[in-house]
């Protein structure tokens, strides 16, 4: 499990685990008192305090060269499980011995459907989402693949790729495959992951059988400004990674004059705050070429 400031949360993730179960939290450098939470009242959890930050897949990493189990269950400080949810988890994944990664149901605090089901990035993809095509047809592959064309996540599926809030990973696939790719630092670190996966010969499957509860946004809200420019270099750096560094030029170009037009609906729409952040958007996909902004460091990263 990786955790950044998710002291709020943390407690009843921690909570809801079965105590003999190997749990290892690892820790980038919270300020919030997560690491005394974890010392003091979940004695028998393996905490890992980190002094520098290395991105969610990162954390992870530390945690897998830890653990010992054939299943690890990779999640984030802000999601827990509902009743068995990882017994069910484990069950399932024993019966598809194919599936190297299974990704459960997800809901929101209040119980609604937290959609899963993901397509990986292409261009296509990348403009259905952020010049608003999806929202034309939301049940529609042509136009909303990224979003898993409306699927209702109510029965098992196959996918390109899951939400990496929750994700049941055998260790079998991580030794054939590796573990996250770090320079993901946050965004797309689990598509990069799936699609390795898949590309060699195991599935990923979701599985609305075990259902988990996830937040989101907790380590990420109080810097999302910085945070969703890691989210545009994230979707620039699996295109350079698998589908060559002409098309993350051409994706930064797309998403550049997508972030223009989405600054100009934003204005008309009276949203100021989605406004400023396609503005900077623009402005930091139009300071240089994709693979000098590859480069650079996450700009004042702190998740997760």
């Amino acid at each position: 499990m990786a955790s950044h400031n998710t002291r709020a949360y943390l407690g009843r993730c921690l909570g809801a685990i079965d105590a003999s179960y190997e749990v290892i939290v690892v820790d980038t450098m919270s300020t919030d008192g997560s690491r005394r939470l974890v010392r003091d009242e979940f004695p028998h959890v393996r905490l890992v305090e980190l002094d520098t930050n290395p991105g969610y897949g990162g954390a992870l990493n530390r945690g897998i060269a830890l653990a010992s189990g054939a299943y690890l269950i990779l999640m984030n400080g802000d999601a827990w499980p509902q009743q068995e949810a990882v017994e069910r988890l484990v069950a399932f994944a024993e019966t598809e011995p194919r599936a190297g990664v299974i990704g459960p149901r997800l809901v929101n605090p209040d119980g609604t459907l937290q959609p899963s089901v993901r397509g990986f990035p292409t261009l296509w993809r990348l403009a259905t989402e952020y010049l608003f095509l999806r929202w034309l047809a939301p049940r529609s592959r042509l136009l909303n693949a990224f979003y898993g064309s409306g699927f209702d996540h109510a029965t098992r599926r196959e996918a390109e790729f899951l939400v990496g809030a929750v994700l049941l990973v055998r260790s079998e696939t991580l030794d054939e495959i590796g573990r996250f790719d770090e320079r993901f630092f946050m965004y797309n670190e689990e598509v990069d992951l799936c699609y390795r996966a898949r590309a060699a010969g195991w599935s990923v499957v979701f599985w609305p059988g075990a259902e988990f509860v996830h937040v989101g946004g907790a380590s990420t809200a109080p810097t999302w400004p910085q945070m969703y420019r890691e989210q545009l270099r994230s979707h620039l750096r699996f295109l350079d990674k698998h589908m060559g560094p002409k098309e993350a030029e051409r994706g930064r170009n797309l998403i550049a004059s997508a972030m223009a037009l989405r600054a100009i609906v934003f204005t008309v729409l009276g949203r100021a705050e989605r406004r400023r952040l396609s503005v900077d958007g623009a402005r930091w996909l139009l300071s240089a070429d994709a693979r000098t902004l590859l480069e650079f460091p996450p700009d004042g990263a702190v998740a997760p």
